[in-house]
């Protein structure tokens, strides 16, 4: 059977291999053997989970040019290994480096792309793609007629199954284009300093829409991010006011986030925005509208004023974690 070639996701600090790579892996399955692309160092960790969700094998290039041209670097390793081994596919994170990397692959390849992908099964014709529409309302599938198909996909909308195997491990060598090579030294980060995880893949996001009221306001979501070792985001009109950075934009034309806890706060919730974040675990709104959309998909709704409820949970939080830490066994004593 030809491959499926499968790129990687790491967290930020390039040591632990992302939940959306385990999805990816998960779907790949159903297409051939996977072959799982490290950009950059791998490690024990990383190869044994990358196995034990079934990638046969396991191509690792460790370049500087892969920190200073994230996405051409990585176009250029696709398309290396893409041309050598003819996959089946190539599964790509629907993320934004995700996405510019898939639509630059497509472009060399003189291929096809599907974005979005929920899921895909193996049809007479080769692999087909199932999209969700209109919020759920309707499943549409669809395949790349020719050549090699390029599907970024929805990890948050695929559960991931292990099937362990003990992959083969190889080196790539890549001779990347000079406009790639030119790197150059931007800084140093000391070691041992941790990165704070993309929004993407972070665990814990807060976020903020029009109800914070001003840019300055919008300081308590950062302020409430950091308390809870979160990332900070906000809604498509927290962005067009100018107070959300847009690579921080949560919505269907921004990043699309399936954490385990998503704070709203004074979010309404429209359509795009719910698409991206209703596949979190746990969701928290906090908002003074009752009809509000948002608390149609929150676990725990509080209705009232941002302004006052984020400094009182702001206290709380610094109350708790002022607190002595009682382990069990001084319990049991």
């Amino acid at each position: 059977m030809r491959p499926v070639l499968v790129l990687v996701d790491h967290t930020a600090t390039q040591r632990t291999v992302c939940r959306s790579t385990c999805a990816l892996l998960t779907l790949a399955r159903r297409l051939g053997p996977p072959t799982a692309l490290v950009c950059g160092r791998a490690d024990a960790a990383g190869v044994a989970l990358l196995g034990r969700f079934g990638a046969t094998r396991i191509a690792a290039v460790a370049r500087p040019e892969l920190d200073a041209h994230p996405a051409a670097a990585r176009v250029e390793v696709l398309a290396h290994l893409a041309r050598r081994t003819r996959p089946a596919a190539v599964l790509i994170a629907s993320h934004r480096l995700g996405q510019e990397v898939a639509a630059r692959l497509t472009a060399r390849l003189g291929t096809g792309l599907i974005t979005d992908v929920a899921d895909l099964r193996m049809g007479a014709g080769g692999p087909v793609a199932v999209k969700s529409a209109l919020e759920g309302a309707y499943r549409v599938e669809a395949r790349v007629s020719g050549g090699t198909p390029v599907f970024t996909v929805r990890t948050d909308a695929v559960i991931p199954v292990a099937a362990p195997v003990e992959p083969e491990v190889r080196r790539v060598d890549v001779t990347f284009p000079p406009a790639v090579r030119a790197v150059r030294r931007l800084g140093r980060r000391p070691a041992g300093v941790e990165l704070p995880p993309e929004l993407a893949t972070a665990a814990i996001v807060v976020a903020g829409g029009r109800g914070m009221g001003s840019q300055q306001s919008f300081g308590l979501v950062g302020a409430l991010a950091e308390a809870l070792r979160g990332i900070a985001g906000g809604s498509h009109t927290a962005t067009e006011l100018g107070w959300c950075p847009r690579r921080d934009q949560i919505d269907q034309l921004g990043t699309i986030v399936h954490p385990r806890l998503y704070l709203a706060l004074g979010i309404s919730g429209s359509v795009r925005h719910r698409a991206a974040m209703q596949h979190a675990e746990t969701i928290v709104a906090i908002d003074r509208d009752p009809g509000a959309p948002i608390f149609d998909l929150a676990h725990l709704g509080v209705v009232g004023d941002v302004h006052r409820v984020v400094p009182e949970l702001l206290a709380e939080i610094r109350r708790r974690k002022a607190q002595p830490v009682i382990s069990s066994r001084e319990v049991a004593t």
